[in-house]
């Protein structure tokens, strides 16, 4: 019997072959789908920080060689066995985290966090473990994420690809897979920011102005932004920022003390986008007394432990972890994507800068400076 089935592919990736090192504009081959998967042809991806984050890291999960990107927007070139609610052609972003829509966590409005195929970062496809990559010599390439986008295709479980509104534009659509959403999500359905309350926010990267878009969005009266780059003072204002605190400029004073000042006894809402103990706390006690929350959306970078005072705490605040903003994938990027087609959510100023995939390191590099929000690779430039 002949098998007319989709075939291996031979295309361009950016591959990393040690921790920290430039990537490499190799040729590889991209396995056909197997069954519950798809095989996508990148348009564009981004550079998210996770991705700087694991590429710098030497031990595991750090683990080399390996193709990274999970920020980017795609169309389905073919599907695997047992694959209904996608077909060539469509267009999709992959994600990160997973949703099978059918487990107790999927089926709950109270949690993201899929219980059946659980957030893990794996150096293969989330349920044979295996990788679809191989390179020149026939070696193995390792998953990122589950999704892998430094590459012109990829293969994608899933439960990680959501179909999204082809009005939506490639770079734009783009931004939904990861760091606009955990940012936007991040005060729109983990903190539920109401109109006329102040919102704090630690780190002015791509996902604290995504949390000042979010709040924006939400009607939030007063959006503080707190960083120790002067440029993001400008940057701010056109998310939606009222007021700017550089803690260098504080003098003796804690960043805290600023905000509560400022709020007349505290932010309704702290958010922690840098990924610092020490940042956390500064954003737990910046929080009011009484009905303070604290989301917790950066990855401590030392490992180090969060340690709030359990006398403060006992004053009605609350910290609450935020994987991905809450943001059930199936669900919720649609909805973003039409408050973009609304013209409610602006994603255009996120895009700071655009590469070839032949660049991919520059995309590194201006991310490293602190100059750009987000650099679109394209694959075809």
């Amino acid at each position: 019997m002949e098998n007319h089935g989709p075939k291996p592919i031979r295309c361009k990736a950016a591959v990393c072959r040690a921790a920290g090192e430039p990537l490499a504009i190799e040729e590889i081959v991209v396995d056909p789908p197997k069954a519950h998967e798809v095989r996508i042809r990148i348009i564009c991806t981004s550079l998210c920080h996770s991705d700087v984050t694991f590429w710098r890291m030497k031990d595991f999960p750090g683990i080399f060689p390996r193709i990274f990107g999970h920020e980017a927007f795609g169309v389905v070139e073919s599907v695997g066995e047992h694959v209904e609610e996608f077909a060539a052609g469509d267009a999709v972003v992959p994600t990160f985290l997973g949703q099978c829509s059918e487990c107790v966590d999927c089926r709950s409005a109270r949690s993201n966090m899929c219980s059946k195929y659980r957030f893990a970062v794996r150096p293969g496809m989330p349920r044979d473990g295996t990788t679809r990559f191989s390179d020149g010599q026939g070696r193995p390439l390792h998953h990122f994420l589950g999704v892998s986008s430094f590459t012109e295709y990829t293969v994608v479980d899933v439960n990680h690809v959501v179909k999204v509104n082809p009005a939506m534009p490639p770079a734009l659509a783009c931004l939904l897979s990861c760091g606009v959403s955990t940012g936007v999500g991040a005060a729109w359905k983990q903190a539920k920011v109401e109109p006329g309350s102040s919102v704090a926010i630690f780190g002015l990267g791509a996902v604290g102005l995504a949390v000042a878009e979010g709040a924006r969005i939400c009607g939030a009266s007063k959006i503080i932004g707190v960083d120790i780059n002067p440029e993001k003072y400008e940057l701010g204002k056109k998310f939606g920022m009222t007021h700017f605190i550089n803690p260098k400029e504080l003098g003796e004073k804690p960043v805290y003390q600023a905000i509560v000042e400022m709020t007349d006894g505290g932010a309704d809402y702290c958010f922690e986008c840098i990924g610092l103990a020490a940042l956390m706390n500064d954003a737990f006690r910046s929080s009011r007394d009484g009905w303070g929350k604290t989301i917790i959306l950066g990855v401590e970078m030392h490992g180090a432990p969060l340690c709030v005072s359990s006398h403060e705490i006992l004053h009605g605040k609350s910290v609450i972890g935020s994987m991905y903003g809450g943001v059930k994938p199936k669900q919720d990027i649609p909805i973003l994507a039409d408050k973009y087609l609304n013209k409610e959510l602006e994603l255009d100023k996120f895009i700071t800068h655009e590469v070839g995939l032949k660049d991919i390191n520059e995309a590194f590099d201006l991310l490293l400076q602190g100059k750009s929000v987000r650099c679109t690779i394209w694959m075809d430039k």
